[in-house]
């Protein structure tokens, strides 16, 4: 994985590739959380399948990273590396990272080739992240914090001073929080963290709860 800028897409689009021997091909591409992405890319093929029923495939690919690089595709069905591969290669083609895109596929009338599925399927890709808008990000990790209340204005100082962002908040007989930090900066992150409260707050790597 190379180093930054990096780029993902701003919001879930859906574009139409072409018409090949009467089978459509329809795609959608959505950003998915590099964190969370296997459970986000199946909700997300999910939604296709219910939205587009009389489609016979739902081929779809994701990428993900910089942090934990992760990719899969699915050709669900059809010849093996025509639909997913093919997806995954347009993704790759405009180095994108935390993306899904799922393009499904009616029948049509005619017997499709492996060339005429790999067109379709890749010319709808295509199209789905041309209609996309790429924005730049920066990756984060959640971190879980859990201090004293005493020690909550030094730690709003060193929050403010990373722009972390909130992500929950749970306050009981001590202050556990949950946010997000760039990648890049943990280490410098938990020592600013640990010399505001002299020590006294812990630092760790947040754990999805379940429920």
């Amino acid at each position: 994985m190379t180093d930054g800028p990096w780029l993902t897409i701003a919001a879930a689009v859906q574009a139409s590739g072409e018409t090949i021997k009467g089978a459509r091909f329809v795609a959608r591409a959505a950003p998915i959380d590099m964190h969370d992405h296997a459970d986000a890319a199946r909700a997300i093929v999910a939604a296709a399948r219910a939205e587009l029923r009389d489609a016979v495939h739902h081929g779809w690919a994701y990428r993900v990273g910089p942090v934990a690089p992760d990719f899969h595709w699915s050709d669900d069905g059809e010849p093996v590396g025509s639909a997913g591969a093919a997806i995954l290669r347009r993704i790759d083609a405009l180095g994108l990272l935390n993306v899904v895109v799922v393009v499904s596929r009616d029948g049509g009338s005619q017997r499709l080739s492996a060339g005429d599925l790999s067109r379709g399927y890749t010319e709808a890709a295509r199209a789905v992240l041309a209609a996309a808008k790429a924005v730049r990000f920066v990756p984060t990790t959640p971190l879980e914090l859990a201090f004293d209340y005493g020690d909550s204005g030094p730690v709003q100082g060193v929050l403010a001073a990373f722009r972390a962002e909130h992500v929950d908040g749970d306050y009981g007989e001590a202050v556990r929080l949950v946010v997000r930090v760039e990648s890049g900066r943990i280490d410098e992150f938990t020592a600013a963290i640990r010399d505001a409260t002299a020590g006294a707050a812990r630092v760790s790597r947040s754990v999805p709860r379940a429920g």
